[in-house]
């Protein structure tokens, strides 16, 4: 065997029997074939925001599984600071509700969650929670079996400064500023920050970036952003608001008109561009899961293009195809949760793709593929 063909394997254990890392320093040259189901179709433009639908030959029945958003509006799923619930001992429901007991054991970059739904949860990184002593997001996309013992998240917090229980209450809950009562989702810059960097100080520094560029594209809202230490809170600004919807909104509409007509050919996905520099794409195992994320993605996407404005030049769909092509790369990094979920991150020459797979018995498909332009 060559030595470019050869695969040099490091197994780390995370924690015998339930999770594995595995680090693939050196993969095979050449592109790999498992994207070339997806074409990239003609883009929706608003201002200097781009849009690209992806559709796909072939798609999965994703019914089966819960968002974050579903969850916390039906309070099957319960996310709390760690230490306020007793570990490996699942809430008792008393009246109706989920109770758990409290302490005092919180910490920045870890929360407890519960998933009391009879559902596997699917969980998305850069998904906001607000409450507790800071809001937070979560860190990697990742499934939570159902009806789970309490189970360590790992988070980043997006709101420097604040370490106080909000009226003493210590659950968290989905902003419902990023899209009719939809929970929000950070831009990719800041996204890009937890899922690549995996580094609390550069997501910070990157949320305080994003505020003050916020506060420079809405100048009447520049006071109440400066103050607040809170990316949702920045993000609820009025005035944010409004000028996030003005951009957002049409895209929205349109796309979803896009969905509705491409239904039986697979809408699973979007490319995005912003001042036509191709930045992110988004693809999902169903039209289903898109329709559910695509509220606050889109908002996320305006968001980006928001703040960032530069002069623009035309991102073309044959440019976005060759961006979904990408995915071989020089290594990856594979951890497992045998029997329930697989997460691969491969970085390549200028991209990084993160693939969330689903194990759980009748799928072994990919639920969720990001990637990002480094």
């Amino acid at each position: 065997m060559s030595k470019s063909k050869k695969l040099w394997l490091v197994l780390v254990v995370v924690s015998v029997g339930v999770a594995m890392a595995v680090i693939v320093p050196c993969l095979r040259g050449g592109e790999v074939p498992s994207s070339s189901h997806y074409q990239v179709l003609d883009p929706v433009r608003h201002g200097n925001l781009t849009i690209f639908p992806v559709v796909t030959s072939s798609s999965h029945d994703t019914h089966a599984f819960l968002t974050l958003d579903e969850g916390l509006r039906s309070g099957d799923v319960i996310v709390s600071e760690s230490g306020n619930i007793s570990p490996l001992v699942r809430p008792r429901r008393r009246d109706g509700v989920w109770r758990e007991p409290h302490s005092d054991g919180a910490q920045v970059n870890q929360l407890v969650l519960v998933n009391n739904s009879k559902k596997p949860l699917l969980l998305l990184a850069g998904e906001i929670v607000t409450g507790g002593k800071q809001d937070r997001i979560i860190g990697k996309d990742r499934l939570v079996p159902a009806e789970s013992d309490p189970i360590d998240l790992s988070v980043f917090c997006v709101e420097p400064g604040r370490w106080v229980a909000a009226s003493g209450n210590y659950n968290f809950k989905a902003p419902v500023a990023m899209g009719a009562a939809m929970g929000g989702m950070v831009q990719p810059s800041v996204r890009s920050k937890a899922m690549a960097d995996k580094d609390q100080s550069k997501v910070w520094d990157q949320v305080r970036a994003s505020k003050q560029e916020m506060a420079q594209a809405v100048p009447t809202a520049s006071e109440t952003v400066e103050v607040t230490s809170s990316y949702a809170g920045a993000i609820q600004n009025q005035a944010v608001q409004h000028k996030l919807e003005s951009v957002a909104a049409p895209v929205e509409q349109e796309y979803q008109s896009v969905i509705r007509q491409l239904r039986d050919r697979n809408a699973v996905g979007v490319v995005v561009a912003v001042n036509g520099e191709i930045i992110w794409a988004d693809v999902f195992a169903s039209s289903n899961l898109l329709e559910k994320y695509w509220p606050k993605l889109v908002r996320s996407y305006a968001a980006e293009a928001m703040v960032q404005r530069t002069n623009s030049t035309s991102a073309t769909v044959k440019s976005a195809q060759e961006f979904l092509a990408r995915i071989g790369g020089r290594r990856e990094v594979v951890e497992s949760e045998p029997g329930l979920y697989r997460h691969t991150e491969i970085s390549g020459d200028g991209f990084k793709v993160f693939e969330l797979t689903s194990l759980l018995p009748g799928s072994g498909f990919d639920l969720h593929l990001a990637k990002m332009s480094d």
